[in-house]
């Protein structure tokens, strides 16, 4: 496999060249986002790690992490699969517990089918469709419970539509669209309750600079202050402040090690220390203390993948470093989790996929081994359960291009 094709090589499917174009600049965005992340979603994807985030890929739920009851032994273990297999979708924790998964690609492309998680029966079962089939869009879950799901990319290109998912129905239904379609962006709730849309690739798959807002109350985008740099498949990461730190990402170039700070007051960005590595591909966790990890990614380094990490601190504006990971990854999602340690797992390593997962704490700033899972993947999601459980969903990799199957880690 060579060193890119483990976190690019299912969206061929889709016949984006273009993106996998963007993929020689880093590729997938979550967290992530979340999370795969998120990024994603988190994250968090993706997208992202406010105190934890409900995925490692952009868009996702911030849930705080306390002590929960036992469920069993710490590690990974199999509970039900989805009901379809699926990669680079989106994983919201909503209000009620249940995780909406939604979207991402699968066969025969980028899919509008989405499902709920019930932890209390450790089964998926279908919800209503979205209105439009994506993948490498956003997932936000507001202030009312309602998920925000905005842009992204399908056989059509890429997309400005938004729409939003109603727990209480089950169903999706239009909102207003974004004033520039874009994926691979990142989305984070403000403390005010809108939605910050940032950067990404636009329609010619040409890197962004510019950002917009959300407002529930009106169900419309608006054009707020771009970025000082253009830049996707970065992170951003909320802050006790209520500022928005953005992070690292492809820029059309190469990948950028500068970062900058949006200030929902003024509505404008403004530069920030620099991070220590060009990245794209990495994570960013909010910890405890207010600090943020940011961990691993890629640079075209000749490793392929890195290990490195480091912190931010807002109190000084600068990025230091801390322990390495025991394993380069990227692709892969970081999750805060009870105690205030941070859960890195998965991805790849610019050459093979990855099961391994392991922690770091803050208190010792260095990483260390915590089993593996149960199936190597990356493009999937990790989402923080409000019992203090994690689940891992879908994703994809060398044997499997999409894959159904689910696993909990148990802290």
């Amino acid at each position: 496999m060579t060193r890119r094709s483990a976190g690019c090589h299912v969206l061929a499917s889709l016949a984006i060249a273009a993106l996998l174009a963007g993929c020689g600049g880093g590729s997938q965005w979550p967290s992530a986002a979340s999370n795969a992340s998120g990024q994603p979603v988190a994250p968090t994807a993706a997208a992202q790690s406010a105190a934890p985030t409900a995925a490692a890929q952009p868009g996702e739920t911030a849930v705080t992490a306390t002590a929960m009851p036992a469920h069993g032994p710490t590690g990974f273990s199999a509970t039900g699969s989805m009901t379809g297999a699926r990669i680079y979708h989106t994983a919201t924790l909503l209000a009620d517990g249940h995780v909406l998964i939604a979207g991402g690609v699968g066969v025969p492309g980028a899919l509008a089918s989405a499902e709920l998680y019930d932890p209390a029966t450790r089964k998926f079962s279908p919800t209503g469709a979205m209105a439009t089939a994506r993948q490498s869009y956003t997932a936000t879950l507001l202030s009312d419970g309602r998920v925000l799901i905005a842009g992204g990319l399908n056989s059509f290109g890429v997309l400005a539509s938004a729409e939003l998912y109603d727990p209480k129905t089950g169903t999706f239904s239009a909102t207003g669209s974004m004033t520039t379609a874009r994926q691979v962006h990142t989305a984070t709730l403000l403390s005010d309750g809108r939605v910050l849309i940032a950067g990404g690739l636009g329609a010619n798959m040409n890197p962004l600079d510019s950002a917009e807002l959300y407002d529930p109350k009106s169900g419309t985008f608006s054009a707020t202050g771009s970025m000082t740099t253009a830049r996707f498949k970065d992170t951003a990461t909320l802050l006790t402040s209520g500022r928005v730190l953005i992070a690292g990402g492809g820029n059309g170039s190469g990948y950028g090690a500068s970062a900058e700070l949006y200030d929902p007051q003024s509505g404008t960005f403004s530069a920030t220390g620099s991070m220590t590595t060009g990245r794209d591909l990495h994570t960013a966790t909010l910890l405890a203390d207010s600090r943020v990890l940011i961990a691993g990614g890629d640079n075209l380094s000749s490793s392929g993948a890195l290990a490195s990490a480091e912190l931010y601190d807002p109190a000084t504006g600068k990025f230091t470093a801390t322990g390495s990971m025991s394993t380069a990854h990227l692709d892969h999602t970081a999750m805060l989790i009870a105690g205030g340690r941070v859960l890195v797992a998965g991805g790849t390593n610019g050459s093979m996929w990855l099961a391994s997962a392991e922690l770091y704490d803050p208190a010792t700033g260095k990483f260390s081994p915590t089993g593996s899972m149960a199936t190597a993947r990356n493009g999937y999601t990790a989402t923080l359960l409000a019992d203090g459980r994690v689940l891992i969903a879908g994703g994809g990799n060398d044997t499997s291009a999409y894959l159904a199957s689910a696993e909990l880690y148990q802290p």
